[in-house]
């Protein structure tokens, strides 16, 4: 069975079918265990970035792991700023807000979150080579970060404390970026040949359309990887081709992009809200399994 397809045209998307969805899925697997269909395909990864395919999965899931990652995977950042001695340009409270939003190379695993102040959270700070801490090199992700142009006689002298935080505190604390687009489709209704040809193939990104000779020395366009079409829609806006090409995108696959700015590497950052998620799902179908046994009793 053909999937539907969300068909873009000059000003608007035209949704061709009722989209696929959960709950279309869930009557179809009525009465029965198991998850429901579909699968991930890792495109790139590496520490900084991550590109992955969710194919079969309906929207509402995706951008749920894009929201978790913004405002719910912890990381660390600098919280308090003890400003002992400034004679720079820069206001204390400018310096302190750009410290605050330096990356740092400390993995907020290694931490708990700051709730009640009792005598068991004092610790010890290890000098010189004591303590663990030490071999692990907690320093600023980047060495190169301009805090404040300093001049001659000008005096920075502080303390600033780091803090295990999540995205929907405040943005410092955001582990990296995650957003996601729908597969593009690209259909060609007719031959495209010649200077119509090349001027299609102008109308879209680098690598989605190729111009190329046919046997009888025609110049033709063919589709050569929609994937990277950037969804410009370009073509319409010349009336010699913009009918010989239609444009779509598959719902039911989705391309999720994950980028790191912090200690955490992107497919950590990934890992650690799924497994957010499902502390949710667990949370919420026990409160359910709850819910039903007092109605129950």
């Amino acid at each position: 069975m053909e999937s539907a397809r969300i068909t873009m045209q000059e000003f608007q998307l035209v949704y061709e079918n009722d989209s696929p969805n959960l709950s279309t899925k869930r009557k179809k697997n009525k009465g029965k265990t198991g998850p429901v269909g579909g699968k991930v395909e890792i495109i790139k990864m590496n520490s900084l970035e991550m590109e992955i395919d969710f194919i079969g999965f309906h929207i509402s899931l995706v951008n749920a792991i894009r929201r978790i990652i913004l405002a719910e995977v912890p990381t660390m950042a600098i919280e308090k700023v003890y400003m002992y001695n400034n004679t720079s340009i820069v206001q204390d409270e400018v310096l302190a807000h750009r410290l605050g939003l330096v990356p740092l190379k400390v993995d907020p695993r290694y931490f708990e979150f700051r709730n009640k102040v009792l005598s068991s959270s004092l610790k010890w700070v290890p000098l010189g080579n004591q303590g663990f801490f030490k071999e692990a090199k907690m320093q600023p992700l980047h060495q190169d970060i301009l805090l404040a142009k300093m001049n001659a006689g000008h005096v920075i002298e502080l303390e600033a404390y780091a803090v295990k935080g999540i995205g929907s505190d405040h943005a410092k604390f955001q582990p990296g970026l995650a957003w996601y687009r729908l597969l593009p489709e690209i259909e060609l209704t007719r031959e495209v040949e010649g200077e119509q040809a090349e001027l299609l193939q102008k109308c879209f990104s680098p690598g989605v359309i190729d111009v190329v000779t046919t046997p009888g020395g025609k110049k033709i366009a063919k589709v050569n990887d929609a994937r990277n079409d950037s969804c410009s829609r370009n073509v319409f806006e010349y009336d010699s081709i913009k009918d010989a090409v239609k444009l779509t995108r598959k719902p039911e696959h989705v391309i999720f992009y994950v980028e790191s700015h912090s200690a955490l590497k992107s497919y950590e950052i990934l890992e650690e809200s799924v497994n957010i998620m499902i502390g949710k799902c667990s949370l919420l179908l026990a409160e359910l399994d709850n819910l039903e046994g007092d109605t129950a009793s």
